[in-house]
């Protein structure tokens, strides 16, 4: 029975933490809609560095042991650094259920990636449906309508699939630090450089005053309670149970769960903010789920044992 539960409790962190970052785009779009996008990161980062405060001297001496400085930096600079500047402006320029879409590309970039870089092997069903998703994302951002809701989706599809190229190099990192340091402990590197890198930021970068136009009104607090939201649930919790997953499962692995932010993006769209693909859409979406489902096929993807 502990056998059994130790086998299901990577997969069950993941599952829950898709379910946050599935989240995601529409708590951002909520807090944009009121804050700027370095307001609303520097006050996530925050959040999640408190949530951190009672470990913080404990993931210090972890820090200090075992070294490896230059790889965490640059971890936290592919993410949340990079990352959230990629997808926070492009929540302002496309909607959630489109920019959640987008992200089913992740697993695809990790497998190729991971091939180089790691010795995972992908088989030719792997790369026929990265091909296929690579289309599919293409297929959504061009016949993409822009409107109040989203003022340039193009522009913005493109700048969160950026996004997904900064996760793929964080999950490739996570994964070669896993070794030497705790889940926890990457968590909290994560926190605090996208803490330093955002609220530098903030100082020196002006803003634009737009806000993002959701076409409907929501109280003048659900913005911060978004910043709660997104530091306490997503970054914290979120990033803690993805490095739990990684941790103890491959990269392509602990990948192939992003499959279902889509899933879940569109779902909290669709419910919070009615958010509808236009009939051209759904063809984009349709090859970029096939994409996903041939990477995943039985035979389409062989890891590296």
């Amino acid at each position: 029975m502990l056998s059994i539960r130790s086998s299901l409790l990577p997969h069950l962190a993941l599952l829950t933490a898709m379910s946050f970052w599935g989240s995601t785009f529409v708590a951002l779009r909520v807090a944009l809609a009121a804050l700027t996008p370095l307001q609303t990161m520097s006050g996530r980062m925050l959040v999640a560095c408190l949530a951190l405060l009672p470990v913080w001297p404990r993931l210090f001496r972890e820090l200090r042991r075992n070294g490896h400085w230059a790889l965490l930096l640059l971890m936290g600079l592919c993410e949340p650094c990079l990352f959230f500047l990629f997808e926070t402006h492009a929540l302002r320029l496309t909607t959630a259920s489109q920019a959640g879409m987008v992200t089913a590309l992740l697993p695809l970039l990790v497998a190729a990636a991971a091939y180089v870089a790691l010795g995972e092997r992908s088989g030719p069903r792997a790369w026929l449906g990265f091909a296929l998703a690579v289309g599919g994302v293409v297929w959504l951002s061009g016949t993409a309508r822009a409107g109040a809701a989203a003022p340039n989706p193009a522009l913005g599809n493109l700048l969160e699939a950026a996004a997904m190229c900064c996760a793929t190099g964080y999950t490739l990192l996570a994964r070669r630090l896993s070794p030497f340091y705790s889940p926890l402990c990457i968590t909290a590197v994560q926190a605090g450089v996208g803490l330093a890198f955002f609220s530098l930021l903030l100082c020196f970068v002006p803003e634009s005053a737009a806000r993002v136009d959701l076409g409907r009104n929501f109280p003048a607090w659900a913005a911060w309670a978004c910043v709660a939201y997104l530091g306490g649930c997503v970054t914290f919790a979120g990033y803690g149970l993805y490095n739990l997953g990684v941790n103890r499962l491959s990269a392509g692995r602990a990948a192939a769960y992003t499959n279902l932010i889509p899933v879940f993006a569109m779902f909290f769209g669709m419910l919070l903010l009615d958010e509808r693909l236009s009939p051209g859409q759904y063809g984009g979406a349709v090859c970029i789920v096939a994409g996903v489902l041939c990477s995943q096929w039985r035979g389409g993807a062989k890891e590296a044992t």
